[in-house]
């Protein structure tokens, strides 16, 4: 896939059970690891949460486990650092993280320089608390240059938009996030929510629910991505109108 960017970009963006097994068996048994999904033979759809890890990271990871769902973090530096107990779990439990910045300053108005510090600082505060560096790069407010796409080449790391948003952050309604989000829900599609919004929290028992029930698996932005071929410092999705 090409990355020429030649303007800037700006997006406003089941249960098993065993039979027959003996108790003692079934305890000491390992537990199996699930197989990864293929999202070109399943229907898949990615959450991610921008922003965090926010206030009520923990009862959404909650849920998330609950109804055995994956999703990526775009975490921001500062709150990685202040609240690592929560990007230690989201690693945990099988969520991925990507980067969105340290304190969410819009890059395409920053010297590469600074562009840089901000990333790094996160990788750094991510890999303290939880022994991992993101692979994924969110720029605050989707918004990117060719400066940007080739900082985010030196980092190794692919742009990751969105192909819909939940607008939560504008409603803070937990029906109104509810009902565009299932909106503008499609296969492999990546959903932009935060988890600082305690409405979008509130809503998600019934959104993952409803998710599932139309037949979609939950999983991380990796996984919808897979086949696609990204590079470092490539754009994903790229907004209507332009060309690969």
């Amino acid at each position: 896939m090409s990355r020429q960017l030649t303007s800037l970009l700006t997006i406003a963006a089941a249960c098993v059970t065993l039979a027959s097994v003996p108790a003692q068996a079934a305890a000491t048994k390992p537990a199996e690891k699930p197989a990864p999904v293929d999202c070109s033979q399943v229907k898949c759809i990615a959450l991610t949460f921008d922003d965090g890890p926010g206030k009520y990271a923990g009862t959404l990871l909650s849920t998330l486990k609950k109804y055995d769902a994956k999703a990526t973090f775009f975490l921001e530096g500062q709150y990685a650092k202040s609240r690592p107990q929560y990007v230690k779990r989201m690693v945990a439990e099988g969520h991925e993280l990507g980067n969105h910045s340290y304190s969410h300053p819009d890059f395409t108005k920053l010297e590469p320089g600074a562009i840089r510090n901000e990333i790094q600082k996160t990788q750094d505060a991510v890999k303290k608390a939880a022994g991992v560096e993101p692979k994924l790069l969110r720029p605050p407010y989707g918004l990117a240059d060719l400066q940007v796409s080739d900082i985010a080449d030196e980092f190794g790391m692919p742009i990751i938009l969105w192909t819909g948003g939940s607008e939560d952050w504008a409603s803070k309604n937990v029906e109104a996030i509810k009902k565009k989000t299932l909106e503008v829900a499609k296969p492999n599609g990546i959903i932009l929510m935060h988890d600082w919004v305690k409405q979008t929290v509130d809503a998600m028992p019934s959104i993952v629910k409803s998710l599932q029930a139309k037949g979609y698996h939950l999983v991380t932005v990796s996984d919808v991505i897979k086949g696609e071929g990204l590079e470092a410092g490539d754009v994903f999705p790229l907004p209507a109108g332009w060309e690969n």
